[in-house]
């Protein structure tokens, strides 16, 4: 214990001097790159060499940029990495699989840290942008999340929120023209999966439920996230696509009345009641009213990986898994 905590006050000590030593706000040294960020900017000195992204989402941009190489640190992995990242994934340490502590990531020594989600950034997960701040540490926070996960928000996130965030990224670590090529590979693939659905004769009222989480009072995607992405990307008509929330909770009841086409089932690795795939599939198999549902009597669902429910490069990944499942809607009508 004695050890752990003179690494961590080492670890602080550094950052403050030197915090102390660098320029005053507002007067960042010649050659800086600033990226406005939600409420801030996010000004480096020089492309980061050392740093901690605190989500599964950030950390597979960078290593989808080729950053590997100048990362300490991920945390918070919900999903298994995609099998494409997997080999520069293994050359990063993993600090926690959840939040780690502030005191972990501080004694990476980190001269930048990411994050996907507003949480992450606060004092009951990991710590604060101010707190991170005062020791000279900048923070990228991804652009469609600036807000708490619970707030409606006024406009939905699109498609270029996603290509935003990775150019933003590859802006800060100096490598601009790797995040052009990744957002038109992306580009590439979002195309091909509008072509693929582009001749489809789906009934006008045709919708898709995207359910998260939790069974008795499910989460099921509303009109603003990501699976409103994939649902407005496709032309098809998300089931809750009128809320302004992005996971509001909503009673079976109701869902049964609006009857949904097609059931994305989240298969989240986490351990909550309903997380599961199997989870969701034992539910609609023996509640007695769902199991009614013509979408459950048909098996018309899509298991999802929560990495692709939330805004990443796996929403990309779950709108081709959608026009397949749309394509095979199709077919058997």
């Amino acid at each position: 214990m004695r050890t752990r905590r003179a690494v961590v006050l080492t670890s602080l000590a550094t950052l403050a001097l030197t915090s102390c030593a660098a320029p005053e706000a507002g007067a960042p040294a010649p050659g800086a790159v600033s990226v406005p960020n939600c409420d801030r900017e996010v000004v480096v000195e020089q492309p980061p060499q050392r740093a901690v992204s605190l989500n599964q989402s950030t950390t597979e941009i960078m290593l989808s940029l080729g950053l590997q190489d100048r990362m300490v640190g991920t945390a918070t992995w919900t999903d298994p990495v995609d099998p494409d990242l997997a080999e520069a994934n293994a050359r990063v340490p993993r600090l926690a699989d959840n939040a780690p502590s502030f005191e972990t990531v501080l004694s990476t020594e980190p001269d930048i840290v990411l994050g996907a989600y507003q949480a992450v950034f606060t004092d009951e997960r990991v710590a604060s942008r101010e707190r991170f701040g005062q020791l000279g540490v900048p923070t990228y926070l991804s652009p469609s999340n600036c807000l708490p996960e619970e707030a409606p928000l006024g406009e939905p996130v699109v498609l270029e929120d996603i290509y935003r965030e990775v150019r933003e990224i590859a802006t800060l670590f100096g490598v601009p023209e790797r995040g052009e090529a990744l957002i038109a590979d992306l580009r590439d693939r979002v195309s091909a999966a509008q072509r693929k659905v582009a001749g489809l004769d789906l009934p006008p009222e045709t919708s898709v439920l995207f359910w998260f989480a939790r069974t008795e009072t499910p989460y099921v995607a509303g009109g603003t996230g990501a699976p409103a992405i994939m649902a407005r990307t496709l032309g098809v008509r998300g089931t809750y696509a009128d809320q302004r929330s992005m996971w509001p909770q909503i009673g079976w009841e109701d869902i049964l009345a609006r009857n949904p086409s097609l059931l994305v089932l989240g298969d989240l690795t986490r351990d909550g009641e309903g997380d599961s795939l199997r989870a969701k599939v034992d539910f609609l198999r023996g509640d007695p009213a769902v199991s009614r549902l013509p979408a459950v009597r048909e098996q018309r669902w899509l298991p999802m990986t929560g990495t692709a429910l939330n805004v990443s490069l796996q929403t990309i990944d779950g709108i081709e898994a959608l026009a397949d499942a749309l394509v095979e809607l199709d077919r058997q009508r």
